[in-house]
């Protein structure tokens, strides 16, 4: 019985609206529809989701009273819950990976060119969860949370969390839909760290894991934590990190966002929309400003020391998975340069892995703007799990 309630609430209320409109879709010889040569048709109507826990245990021995993670799905749960694949996403980014939730919205989920029906990930062949991450600012358990000891936002005083803790987090969400095994884990920056972490963690839960620009160890050390840190407190309303009361760090954050998306790609990747430098810019800027209205400067703290302690590294020789590592020619945060050096440690540890690099020009933005040029890669990578 609580499998069947759990299959059931795994059923997403999806509009699927073909993109060729009176087209039915292609069949094989003996009738049956074609799950490869279905038109690709959009998600709208793509509903937020939460899933809640009492008393979870963090790597450190403490304990959050309650654990909420925010999360997205798309397609189906078979009845054996076999056929899922996890999205994650990246550090300072959001879990709405495909479709809309309304029709008007203007942007679909950042990997939308990958994840639907008849897609890559085709949504009528897996059931796709979207996770968000423990610590994150779009409605999981985070630093601005409310601390039922306190009754205020937890803030600078929110438990230390780990790779490991990310990943058990959506290890108990799964569980409660009904997932019993994963197909693959697959996503960006620090979506690809959480990949890696799931391999090394659950290494029998999984067939395959897709890391994309990315690495299997964190960087910088204790020290971009504190440098994070004073950049933050130079900041007049940071107080120590008790900033809610005082408005926030709103220019602050801002201005850290609009560097992040100039490294990251973004000045490039909007080139053909924006073609003048100026209104590039000023959309850079209005990106920035909306998201500084949405992410705490907690949750950077928190995921960015997460991030530095994060080393599956260590654990290859517990990875039973086959990957599929994805790296992008101009990325300037995982260059390409890391590839040899991990893919001669997944061999050593007799890792069955894959290489790709995206030839593009957009950076660490990639993965999603340019979805076509490695799409194939994924898709005989997702057909070999299969076998």
């Amino acid at each position: 019985m609580a499998r069947t309630r759990a299959a059931r609430w795994a059923i997403v209320a999806l509009v699927v609206v073909p993109v060729v409109a009176g087209c039915s879709p292609p069949k094989r010889p003996d009738g049956t529809e074609s799950a490869m040569l279905r038109p690709e048709r959009a998600l709208v109507g793509v509903e937020k989701r939460m899933f809640t826990t009492k008393n979870f245990t963090l790597e450190n021995g403490r304990t959050l009273p309650e654990m909420t993670l925010a999360y997205e799905t798309y397609g189906r749960l078979a009845p054996d819950g076999r056929n899922a694949v996890l999205i994650t996403h990246g550090f300072t980014s959001n879990h709405h990976a495909a479709g809309k939730h309304a029709a008007t919205d203007a942007q679909p989920g950042f990997w939308d060119g990958l994840i639907g029906p008849g897609k890559t990930i085709d949504t009528e062949r897996y059931f796709v969860v979207s996770s968000n991450m423990l610590g994150s600012s779009y409605g999981s358990t985070a630093p601005r949370s409310i601390d039922p000891a306190t009754g205020k936002p937890y803030g600078p005083d929110f438990p230390v969390i780990t790779l490991r803790d990310i990943v058990t987090a959506q290890k108990a969400m799964l569980d409660s839909l009904g997932v019993r095994h994963l197909v693959a884990v697959a996503g960006p920056s620090f979506g690809g760290y959480q990949a890696f972490q799931w391999a090394v963690t659950f290494p029998d839960h999984m067939r395959g894991i897709v890391p994309v620009v990315t690495a299997p160890k964190g960087s910088g050390g204790e020290q971009a934590v504190e440098n994070l840190i004073a950049q933050l407190a130079r900041d007049p309303n940071w107080n120590g990190g008790w900033y809610y009361d005082r408005g926030g760090l709103p220019s602050t954050l801002t201005a850290m966002r609009y560097d992040t998306l100039s490294r990251y790609g973004y000045n490039e990747a909007l080139a053909e929309a924006f073609p003048d430098p100026a209104a590039r810019q000023a959309e850079m800027r209005r990106m920035a400003e909306s998201w500084a209205r949405q992410f705490d400067a907690n949750s950077l703290v928190t995921l960015r020391r997460a991030s530095v302690r994060f080393d599956a590294e260590r654990d290859f020789g517990k990875i039973r998975a086959k990957v599929l590592y994805v790296l992008s020619r101009t990325d300037k945060l995982f260059a390409p340069s890391i590839a040899p050096g991990v893919r001669d440690k997944l061999a050593a540890a007799g890792v069955d892995a894959r290489y790709f690099e995206i030839d593009t020009e957009f950076g660490h933005a990639a993965s999603g703007r340019e979805w076509a040029k490695w799409a194939p890669a994924l898709r005989d990578f997702l057909a070999r799990l299969e076998d």
